[in-house]
């Protein structure tokens, strides 16, 4: 049952959040944002799904990040959303901070995929009446498009902003030459990209290995992390060297059993002993690693639950990390 009333908690911004500046820009996002990928579609209950969101709020989380096709079923998450908009945010609109995105599947047929400006623009139209909202802060093309020229895909994203539809934009997962291209493209028509999202944790260093930290950083383009947790791995879940039954491994969705190989374990272990040195969880110690580097604005983590979600909280009690523990990590 979803609550009627919400009045959020008073001394939200008081609690210990704090927020980083998105590149050259003026907007300060939260260290912790909260992703909708999974845990807010139709196959997750409201209530739990309101707790969620409220608690996130009352912590000072003022970003929510969405994708048309977050759910599952593809764009219940938004729906979801849609809800809580209406049923509790609606009064605190212009206190958060709402992203989308388009680029993966989402409908049947040649125009919902990939890049293309019919594609983007109507599932941004779509997004907004699941929403229930008239703009979103931030849209992004999910991932980059081979095969549609990009000046297609970055047009739609200009005129997206001048249209009120977004008041930034962004891009996901680019690889560096097509990002370098976006960056001069929209900053020539007066739309700068406020955001570059890219998947950074302590098992996958490409933003910082690719030069793409680096090259946001250049642009005036904030860095945001997705997957911080590596989906789990980077959590006391499978530290045992078990799978519980209840885990996304289990589903085998988008993690697989056979990424939990025994070097992979052996390190997990080794990271959870240092972890533990530092007086965290090695979940907790991961979002600090990531947290470590000024460039980075914001770290989106997932919850399926308001324990999970206040745990993952406690990473920001700290981020700092010595150089022995740097070159420790590195050695893994």
């Amino acid at each position: 049952m979803i609550s009627p009333i919400y009045s959020p908690a008073p001394d939200r911004y008081e609690n210990g959040m704090k927020y980083r500046r998105c590149g050259r820009s003026g907007i300060l996002l939260p260290e912790i944002s909260l992703g909708f990928w999974h845990n807010f579609g139709d196959v997750d209950t409201l209530a739990r799904s309101q707790a969620i969101a409220h608690y996130a709020f009352d912590h000072g989380i003022t970003h929510f990040d969405l994708a048309n096709n977050y759910g599952p079923s593809y764009g219940s998450a938004e729906e979801t959303f849609g809800v809580l908009m209406k049923k509790s945010f609606a009064p605190y609109r212009n206190e958060l901070f709402i992203s989308t995105k388009a680029g993966y599947d989402m409908w049947p047929g040649p125009y919902g995929n990939w890049g293309s400006r019919k594609y983007l623009m109507s599932s941004l139209d779509q997004s907004l009446r699941r929403m229930n909202l008239d703009y979103v802060d931030v849209f992004y093309t999910h991932r980059y498009d081979p095969d549609t020229p990009l000046e297609e895909t970055l047009q739609a994203l200009v005129d997206i902003v001048r249209a009120g539809k977004a008041l930034y934009v962004g891009i996901s997962r680019y690889p560096k030459e097509a990002a370098k291209t976006a960056y001069r493209y929209l900053e020539e028509r007066d739309v700068h990209c406020l955001l570059y999202q890219g998947k950074y944790n302590l098992l996958n260093r490409e933003p910082e290995e690719e030069g793409i930290l680096r090259q946001a950083q250049k642009n005036g383009t904030g860095f945001i992390a997705f997957s911080p947790l590596a989906q789990g791995l980077l959590t006391s879940r499978y530290l045992d060297g078990q799978i519980p039954a209840d885990s996304r491994m289990a589903r085998e969705t988008s993690l697989k059993e056979s990424a939990l190989t025994p070097t992979l374990l052996s390190r997990l272990k080794e990271l959870n002993k240092l972890a533990a040195r530092r007086g965290q969880t090695l979940a907790e110690m991961a979002l600090a690693w990531v947290l470590r580097d000024e460039q980075v604005c914001s770290v989106i983590v997932g919850a399926s639950s308001v324990e999970q979600l206040a745990d993952n909280l406690k990473a920001l009690a700290n981020t700092r990390f010595t150089d022995e523990e740097l070159k420790e990590i590195d050695r893994r």
